[in-house]
């Protein structure tokens, strides 16, 4: 049973993907919730534990979502999905919704490392380019020296090697495991590999680890409390372009929908 069915949350239907309109603090007491119950269902030898997975869609990802099956899937099986991009927002706004609350995954998952009396977690940071994860950890344990990473990988790995990846997570028995792969690619790791790993919470955290390890900074607060962080990218990275395309596609998309009667997912679609 999903979390907003034992807690009567009721998600948005945004374009056929259920977004639960929370705010940081807000998730990151749901992520503390499922910690819990992850923890109890762990100890149970034999118990049949399955990770409890987050996901902080943008724009962009709800786009991609449109065409394909398993990737929208992935979301709203998803134990919290979290408005994380401007578009997803204006999204909500567009349908009827009002304003809801941006709640970017950076944020979440800054808030959960960085206040270990009140989220006193285990971590372990997968993703990026060889050594961006064992300097976001040094750098968290540093400014944070009660939050405990307690392993890394880099996001340098083969199909074949994936079993490999899981057992070293597993070796930790991390609370929290933190993908940075990219989506859709993060989510369909979690996905695949949530009945084997011996986690409470996954969350697919984009490109958290590389700003966690100074190799990338985040956008002045002018543009985030605008929700102008693709601007600021933009300007900095033009080679994001052609992706940073999709956001007014997908306001477009949204309107379409909204037009078309909010039209129900084909569920014959293959992933």
């Amino acid at each position: 049973m999903k979390l907003e069915d034992q807690k009567s949350r009721t998600r948005l239907n945004i374009t056929n993907i259920g977004i639960d309109p929370v705010d940081v603090e807000g998730a990151a007491q749901i992520v503390a919730e499922l910690v819990g119950r992850g923890a109890e269902s762990k100890s149970i030898i034999n118990g049949g534990h399955v990770a409890a997975y987050a996901c902080t869609p943008n724009a962009e990802h709800m786009m991609d979502a449109q065409n394909d099956a398993l990737f929208m899937r992935i979301l709203n099986e998803a134990d919290l999905v979290l408005p994380d991009g401007a578009g997803v927002v204006l999204a909500a706004r567009l349908l009827g919704y009002g304003k809801i609350t941006r709640a970017p995954g950076f944020d979440l998952s800054k808030t959960l490392v960085a206040n270990p009396d009140k989220y006193p977690f285990t971590f372990y940071f997968l993703g990026g380019k060889p050594g961006i994860a064992e300097k976001a950890a040094a750098n968290i344990m540093n400014e944070y020296p009660a939050t405990k990473v307690v392993g890394w990988r880099d996001g340098y790995f083969t199909a074949d090697e994936e079993p490999n990846v899981v057992e070293d997570i597993n070796r930790t028995s991390p609370d929290i495991l933190y993908v940075a792969l990219g989506a859709p690619k993060a989510e369909k790791l979690i996905y695949r590999n949530r009945d084997k790993l011996n986690v409470s919470v996954c969350i697919g955290v984009g490109g958290t680890l590389d700003t966690f390890a100074g190799e990338t900074k985040l956008a002045p607060p002018f543009f985030r409390a605008h929700g102008l962080e693709w601007l600021y990218r933009l300007s900095r990275e033009p080679w994001r372009a052609k992706r940073m395309l999709k956001l007014p596609k997908y306001v477009i998309y949204t309107i379409r929908w909204k037009l078309a009667g909010r039209p129900a997912l084909n569920t014959q679609t293959k992933p």
